[in-house]
């Protein structure tokens, strides 16, 4: 399954960002090209939506670890939603389940996604 990394703003300084498919050591590279543009055009407040990745490997987990390094260094945050099946269990397992979650009664900023 191709990977593929929707945007849409979210305010100011927000972005969400739907990630589909497989995240691993072959697409990891476009999630990171894709948080270092929101960051270097100021976006702070990054939302992943999970719903549609159906793997992630350590590649991935890196990857998100490092996006939220890098926009927390700027005082903002990076967070996950809509994990399921085996990407779930991964974020469980790794501890990121909780360290990155979203608070389930935010808004959505991914609702009116464009490519």
């Amino acid at each position: 399954m191709t990977f593929t990394v929707t945007y849409a703003q979210r305010g100011e300084i927000g972005a969400g960002l739907r990630l589909a498919g497989e995240l691993d050591l072959s697409t990891a590279g476009e999630l990171n090209a894709a948080i270092d543009r929101l960051v270097a055009d100021g976006r702070r407040e990054l939302l992943l939506d999970l719903t549609e990745l159906t793997f992630c490997d350590s590649t991935g987990i890196a990857a998100f670890v490092r996006g939220d390094n890098l926009v927390a260094a700027d005082g903002g945050w990076l967070r996950l939603t809509g994990a399921g099946g085996r990407v779930a269990r991964v974020l469980q397992v790794t501890g990121l389940a909780e360290v990155l979650a979203h608070r389930r009664d935010a808004a959505d900023p991914t609702a009116s996604a464009s490519s």
